[in-house]
């Protein structure tokens, strides 16, 4: 089922999680072991992150040495595990960043192959690594691009004149917001006026970047609706569970944390940083149900005990869960 038709049809708050693939090299035990502790919640659906190839830097007896990481893999294959084993629809991402145009059509091919019907579309983040692209190839600049190409396929246009008499896919396309706007949009205006070109252009919902503090997203939601966009708005969160994250999560997602978390965190013991942490994300996801919003999207990556916790205080106030 696509991701806007489970939520036209809930009759109940909607849980829904985000991992990540193991590294190159794992195996495939930890994310069965999160699946199987988050699957208890009836998510409705579950997103796996992709990666494109990154720039890393090693301390080497000769000097830092600059090293292209390959991608990470395991998309595709947690994606089918996710739909034939668990029977919840799988959301896997779809980068512009790292990847030719004929690259993507291949994996939406397999996705198709696979009866997976929802996408999410993204730019992807700098990896510092500029892919080669080989002659005769293209690639997608940005997410408003990779949709586009997404929806040309929605309608039997590939790339290719050899597949001319390929089906069109159907594929529900989702697209990142930024309630404290993308770090590099001039300012919020701008952002959503981004955002907007991406659902004219096709996309049928929006997950949000993480955020700390509810009054990002309300006034997120608010300037999107006054900038013409109608379309299912998803909260995104993550919870806090280390003091390392008060640096960590400014840094590498250009997010807030408010006064008040950072404080508590900051002057409390390592040991109770996971309880404060799953405090606010609960206290934030009780406000965020009052206001009846369409759904609860958690980053959760390959660790499930802190939603299972805040799950669980869920349960408290509210039946469904």
């Amino acid at each position: 089922m696509k991701v806007i038709d489970h939520l036209e049809k809930a009759k109940e708050p909607l849980i829904s999680f985000e991992l990540i693939p193991p590294k190159r090299g794992g195996d495939i035990t930890d994310v069965l072991q999160v699946i199987d502790n988050i699957i208890k919640f009836r998510p409705p659906f579950i997103d796996i992150t992709s990666h494109s190839a990154e720039v890393i830097y090693e301390e080497t007896p000769d000097g830092i040495k600059k090293k292209v990481k390959r991608k990470r893999p395991g998309t595709l294959g947690i994606c089918a595990l996710i739909q034939n084993k668990y029977n919840v629809d799988a959301v896997p991402h779809i980068l512009a960043k790292g990847f030719t145009r004929e690259e993507t059509e291949d994996f939406m091919i397999e996705l198709n192959y696979l009866g997976i019907d929802n996408v999410l579309a993204i730019r992807g983040d700098e990896s510092g690594y500029d892919k080669p692209i080989p002659v005769g190839k293209s690639a997608n600049k940005n997410a408003l691009e990779l949709v586009e190409q997404i929806v040309r396929m929605n309608k039997g246009i590939y790339l290719e004149d050899s597949l001319l008499d390929a089906r069109p896919t159907k594929f529900c396309i989702g697209v990142g917001g930024y309630p404290e706007k993308h770090y590099e949009a001039p300012n919020l205006k701008a952002d959503v006026k981004f955002a907007k070109q991406k659902v004219d252009a096709g996309a049928e919902y929006i997950v949000t970047q993480m955020f700390y503090d509810n009054k990002f997203y309300f006034e997120y939601v608010e300037k999107c609706r006054e900038a013409g966009i109608k379309v299912p708005i998803i909260p995104g969160l993550k919870i806090l569970t280390s003091k390392a994250q008060l640096h960590s999560i400014p840094k590498d997602f250009h997010v807030t944390i408010p006064s008040a978390l950072a404080d508590e965190v900051d002057s409390g013991k390592p040991d109770e940083v996971l309880n404060i942490g799953v405090e606010w994300a609960t206290n934030q996801v009780r406000e965020l149900l009052d206001a009846n919003v369409p759904s609860v999207h958690f980053y959760i990556m390959l660790n499930s005990k802190p939603i299972s916790m805040v799950m669980e205080r869920l349960k408290l106030f509210n039946k469904v869960f």
